[in-house]
């Protein structure tokens, strides 16, 4: 199946794709589809379960799931790992209802406009290569995890030592050297029409590894349930 490309992040207005996935939190598979003129969907796009951000965004995906259910919204979180690998994780880190897709190709990824980004030295032109001296300046704060605001790598260092994480070879396979595929999250309504994002290519690098405000979804979840 050929997959389509676009060059920037989809925006309000923009017709999402339809793709069929590798379904995790059950037998089958998951199509985009499946949701179009039944109910909106919340879709998270995200890096491989070797990410620890990505790992704690989709925690706070299922956390969020139940509400945004009782306003009629669907949720669907994609993660670049392996089936297997990713049914394996989710078995000792259960998401109670929460829907997920493995896409370990990145097909979705690319359909929804998110660009791999290149890490140079001292090179940036956003969102395609980011130099390690612009990374530097970049600040994720996890108050509750993290002793002060840190770079997005001494943050993702100190996170996966404390997760005790082990990286398998199927986790290997998805990493890019040199590379980061660049992640986000789509509020599809009925029709699968994108009404609301949250992407990292946004800000110039500052949605770097952070998590999306709860109140702005929801304030745009409710817009989008009573349409």
């Amino acid at each position: 199946m050929s997959t389509p490309y676009v060059d920037h992040p989809l925006q309000p207005g923009d017709q999402a794709p339809n793709m069929v996935l590798d379904a995790i939190s059950r037998e089958g598979k998951i199509a985009l589809d499946d949701f179009r003129g039944r109910s909106p969907l919340l879709i998270g796009l995200f890096r491989g379960l070797h990410c620890p951000f990505c790992r704690r965004h989709v925690a706070a995906m299922a956390q969020l799931n139940p509400a945004l259910r009782e306003k009629g919204v669907e949720s669907l979180a994609v993660v670049n790992t392996p089936v297997e690998r990713a049914r394996l994780y989710f078995r000792y880190h259960p998401i109670p209802d929460l829907l997920a897709a493995s896409d370990p190709v990145r097909a979705l990824h690319r359909a929804f406009g998110l660009p791999i980004i290149e890490f140079t030295e001292n090179e940036t032109d956003w969102p395609y290569k980011v130099g390690m001296d612009e990374v530097m300046t970049m600040r994720v704060d996890r108050p509750e995890e993290l002793p002060e605001p840190m770079d997005p790598a001494t943050a993702g260092d100190l996170l996966s030592k404390k997760d005790g994480y082990e990286i398998t070879e199927a986790d290997q396979q998805m990493r890019i050297p040199g590379h980061m595929q660049l992640v986000g999250h789509f509020l599809l309504d009925r029709e699968g029409v994108v009404r609301w994002s949250f992407t990292e290519v946004e800000g110039e690098g500052r949605n770097v590894c952070r998590a999306l405000k709860p109140e702005e979804l929801m304030a745009a979840a409710s817009q989008v349930a009573h349409k």
